[in-house]
């Protein structure tokens, strides 16, 4: 429905209206001191998108975590753990499961091996995470862009380039979380995939193999010869997923399901004696009953190295401002 101008969404239009009014009434509430927001010593990057649903924002957290430590930052990551059961703060570590902070939590903190803290209140995780480790100079927010109580100097906004903004409706009528004006207000845009804003700049996934989830083996994708492949996907744009396993040439059936959505060996039971592929994200949720026919595709993010000078230099000026 959100991604065509149908009679559904047009019924939905002044449910719409209603949260665009919520919605900017929150917003100025924030902006002139009704409601409290917080600023923080240590620069806070958000990375955030305006669409509900998947665009690729966790690969680029990883992305950007490990260019800052290249050039000599130590940046932690706060996370309001979507679908976790978390209370309170907690830091994610090796043995976190990913009831209990969610799965992008466990997969950034799995790659970046630097603190990572989930909150359903993301002021509350920056200041447990600036308070255990003073080292911490930068703090990458996973999502957030319309959290306003906490108070960012930087803003990155990314587009998925084969969705795009669906049918351009807001929340419920459509997926946009607020106006696409809002495109004029950050501090630099990424379109995944596809680049679909001209002053943007192109992210796009690299793959060099396929990993056992059971036995950890490795199998270039340039060798892979597999048969019998059922591909899954429980992530925001499953046919992204299915169609970068198409590019290597593989041929398989496939199920989606909806972000975030847990696992169990029920599931599986009508796959047996099938390879199962699967995400990275997804694997993360099913490395307890994991089989030997279980696969996985890691991704990293192939960004363009503007990006990466623009946000060092932003934050070189924050720090000297």
């Amino acid at each position: 429905m959100y991604y065509s101008k149908s009679s559904a969404s047009l019924f939905l239009l002044p449910l719409s209206a209603i949260f665009f009014l919520i919605s900017l009434i929150r917003k100025y509430l924030y902006r002139f001191n009704f409601l409290k927001s917080f600023k923080f010593k240590v620069p806070v990057v958000i990375v955030g998108n305006i669409t509900l649903g998947g665009t690729g924002k966790t690969p680029l957290i990883i992305h950007l975590a490990k260019e800052l430590k290249k050039n000599g930052y130590y940046p932690g990551v706060i996370s309001r753990g979507y679908g976790s059961s978390v209370k309170g703060v907690i830091e994610v570590n090796q043995k976190s499961n990913v009831d209990e902070v969610g799965d992008e939590p466990i997969l950034i903190q799995k790659h970046i091996r630097m603190p990572v803290f989930v909150s359903k209140d993301r002021v509350m995780a920056a200041k447990a995470l600036i308070k255990k480790y003073k080292r911490i100079n930068v703090i990458l927010s996973d999502d957030g862009l319309q959290h306003y109580r906490l108070m960012r100097d930087i803003e990155v906004l990314v587009i998925d380039g084969t969705r795009e903004f669906g049918n351009g409706y807001l929340f419920p009528a459509g997926p946009l979380r607020e106006l696409k004006h809002k495109l004029n207000d950050v501090d630099a845009i990424v379109c995944n995939h596809k680049k679909v804003i001209e002053h943007s700049y192109l992210m796009k996934y690299k793959s060099k193999f396929l990993v056992n989830l059971k036995t950890k083996q490795k199998i270039p994708l340039t060798k892979v010869h597999l048969r019998n492949i059922h591909a899954i996907a429980g992530i925001g744009n499953p046919n992204r997923f299915f169609n970068d396993l198409k590019s290597f040439g593989l041929e398989f059936d496939s199920s989606s399901y909806q972000d975030h959505y847990r696992f169990s060996k029920k599931d599986f039971k009508t796959l047996s004696g099938k390879n199962i592929i699967m995400t990275e994200k997804d694997a993360m949720k099913c490395e307890k009953f994991a089989q030997d026919n279980f696969w996985y595709l890691p991704v990293d993010a192939d960004i363009d190295l503007k990006f990466t000078n623009v946000i060092l230099k932003k934050l070189k000026y924050i720090s000297h401002g």
